[in-house]
């Protein structure tokens, strides 16, 4: 067990003394009899006691008090005459943008959004899965209408003799499977793309 006192433990967390003295009123403390902290007992109740809605922006403090220790470690060994300006922040991967930055974004997605409804309402723009679906069934009615052509046309073209004919009448009657299964496709593909 490591006791250290309320101003040592804002210390090693980087806080401020007021709100270590906030944590204690909150009962978010373990304190000894003689008022230090118990420092894993603690750690552990703050871990537990934590609001983790809370936790980007303990995040955000964290890393510029972070910032901020190194930044005036590296100043203190910086030449007196020296004009150079602070080296930019940089974020470590994985940290979650400022508000500013998280708010930017979250206007340019809105704008997406909005443009996306808009090329929807105007028709230029369709949801995938219903193409998929519409190209889906419009493939396979047009294969079963072509793989039910020869028992159809098999006794037809067994009576005729001349090359010519037979061309013909194969090509008249691909001509209306094909064109069949255009119409059918063509209407199928509104209405589905009307009532999604």
């Amino acid at each position: 067990m490591t006791v250290v006192s309320k101003t040592e433990f804002a210390a090693r967390r980087g806080w401020a003394k007021s709100y270590v003295s906030k944590l204690a009123n909150q009962d978010r403390l373990v304190l000894t009899q003689d008022g230090k902290v118990d420092l894993e007992a603690t750690e552990a109740l703050l871990a537990q006691t934590a609001d983790p809605s809370k936790a980007a922006v303990a995040d955000r403090h964290h890393q510029d008090r972070l910032q901020r220790d190194v930044y005036s470690q590296l100043a203190s060994h910086v030449e007196p005459t020296s004009t150079a300006a602070p080296p930019p922040a940089i974020m470590p991967a994985g940290q979650l943008p400022d508000f500013q930055k998280a708010r930017a974004l979250r206007e340019h997605n809105l704008a997406q959004l909005a443009e996306i409804e808009l090329h929807k309402a105007k028709g230029s723009l369709v949801a995938l899965a219903t193409v998929k679906t519409g190209a889906y069934n419009a493939g396979r009615m047009l294969r079963d209408q072509l793989l039910g052509m020869p028992p159809q046309l098999a006794p037809e073209l067994a009576s005729m003799t001349d090359p010519w004919e037979i061309e013909k009448h194969l090509t008249a009657a691909i001509r209306r499977s094909l064109e069949d299964a255009e119409r059918m496709s063509s209407a199928d593909l509104e209405h589905a793309l009307t009532t999604s």
